[in-house]
């Protein structure tokens, strides 16, 4: 079992740096945003629509979602106090926000911590953190939350089928991120990310078919990955 509280996230900091740059490195992610946006405006009936959002960080997906809803009722979970602070200060302004300090292994332990279902259940750059084992069990545990008819989706990162791939993806994630360095003007250095990534013992990532696959196994429907952009992706599916 991963230990959330061995991890760097639970690193006093750590959070808030990664907020500070996660527009610079994190491959296309204003382009991920724009497609949790086209898929909510797609699926989800605008009509007090409950979403819960796993390893919430900043509250970032569920302040999107909110640029398509404002009458959301949204539950953020995030094992990390200082993303949590930051998630409320995010989203002051709006009501019906609840905010749940556990973390996935806490939530998986007591299936009481959630007391509701949801139609929408989101998550980003979180599950990739959790052993293959771990990953069906929360998928299961998504499955049971969800309302018949809704959805979940997943943006994260995911392992490449084959080691050659793997090392092309790392290579022009680097390439992205100097560009990305060069058009904002950006002296400070952030094309190490990729293989820092890959060093991570905190990283254990799947590939896209065990997870497609983890998904149907636990009764999701129209399962299938609607956005992939090397080691980056979404997928998700249907109660």
């Amino acid at each position: 079992m991963s230990e959330f509280e061995k991890s760097e996230w639970a690193q006093k900091g750590h959070a808030q740096a990664f907020l500070e740059n996660a527009d610079i490195y994190i491959l296309e992610r204003r382009r991920l945003f724009q497609i949790l946006r086209s898929f909510y405006r797609h699926f989800l009936d605008k009509n007090r629509t409950k979403v819960l959002d796993l390893g919430c960080g900043d509250g970032a997906l569920t302040r999107e979602l909110l640029k398509e809803d404002e009458q959301i009722q949204a539950t953020l979970v995030d094992g990390s106090p200082e993303m949590l602070e930051n998630a409320r200060e995010r989203l002051q302004s709006f009501e019906n926000m609840h905010f749940i300090n556990r973390t996935f292994q806490e939530l998986l332990k007591n299936d009481a911590v959630l007391d509701d279902d949801f139609d929408l259940v989101v998550s980003s750059l979180a599950i990739h953190h959790l052993h293959r084992e771990e990953k069906r069990s929360l998928f299961e545990y998504i499955h049971n939350h969800l309302q018949t008819g809704g959805y979940f989706l997943n943006l994260d990162t995911v392992k490449a089928p084959t080691p050659e791939l793997e090392g092309w993806y790392r290579i022009f994630w680097s390439e992205w991120i100097r560009e990305n360095q060069t058009k904002l003007d950006i002296t400070e250095r952030f094309d190490h990310i990729p293989e820092q990534y890959k060093n991570n013992p905190d990283n254990h990532p799947d590939t896209i078919d065990e997870q497609l696959d983890a998904l149907k196994s636990v009764g999701f429907g129209q399962v299938d990955c609607y956005y992939k952009y090397g080691i980056f992706a979404i997928f998700g599916g249907r109660k």
